[in-house]
């Protein structure tokens, strides 16, 4: 995986130079564009898509909104999602990244960056959202300004499930959101030397420490 400062044109969206651009042997990770609106829209309308997500469809006003948000997220926080290109042939193939939407959940995820992945059903099953997923997560132990990284998937939602167990996500607690079952999971942000930031500490590094678990 590499990464580069994203030279697409956005459009007034979030500088394009302030969002990396990923690499895999199969895929680019870049800024969203508006360009992108009806792909993403077209995406969150699929309801084989959204079942473990959102339940419903999106509209056409939600999804400009949540491009909007993207936005929104790398210009405020410095972190937020990419969209997802098949190298070869520039074909959109979905959406991932890191947020904070203030989820009014117990346990809290405050502190926590909350990941999440969306692969158009055309490209499920070749293994893009483990490799997407992976390399959004070496990106983040490296740049991410929080120490957990945390996602929330529907407990039957097993595709995802299993992307969350290879790229190192623990289960944490099962939860309910939106009066709906959901199992969180975590994992830490790691340090250059592979550890998370606890025993990164109590090894002598004392340039970060491992932040509160949320409760």
């Amino acid at each position: 995986m590499s990464a580069t400062g994203a030279g697409a044109d956005t459009e007034g969206m979030a500088s394009s130079a302030a969002i990396p651009e990923l690499t895999t042997a199969r895929l680019r990770l870049r800024a969203h564009r508006i360009e992108d609106f009806e792909e993403c829209a077209a995406l969150w309308a699929d309801l084989a898509v959204v079942r473990h997500i959102t339940g419903a469809p999106s509209t056409r006003e939600q999804s400009w909104n949540r491009l909007l948000r993207y936005a929104g997220h790398w210009a405020h926080l410095g972190f937020g999602y990419w969209a997802i290109e098949e190298r070869a042939t520039g074909l959109y193939v979905g959406e991932a990244g890191f947020a904070d939407y203030h989820r009014d959940i117990v346990p809290s995820l405050e502190g926590c960056a909350e990941m999440g992945w969306l692969i158009a059903p055309r490209w499920q099953g070749r293994g893009l959202a483990t490799e997407a997923v992976s390399a959004m997560l070496d990106w983040g132990d490296q740049n991410l300004p929080r120490d957990t990284i945390a996602c929330m998937i529907a407990p039957d939602n097993t595709p995802s499930v299993r992307v969350a167990g290879r790229v190192g996500f623990m289960p944490w607690t099962v939860s309910r959101y939106l009066d709906e079952t959901v199992q969180l999971y975590r994992r830490p942000r790691l340090q250059p030397d592979g550890l998370p930031p606890k025993a990164a500490s109590s090894s002598g590094n004392t340039e970060t420490s491992a932040a509160p678990s949320p409760a």
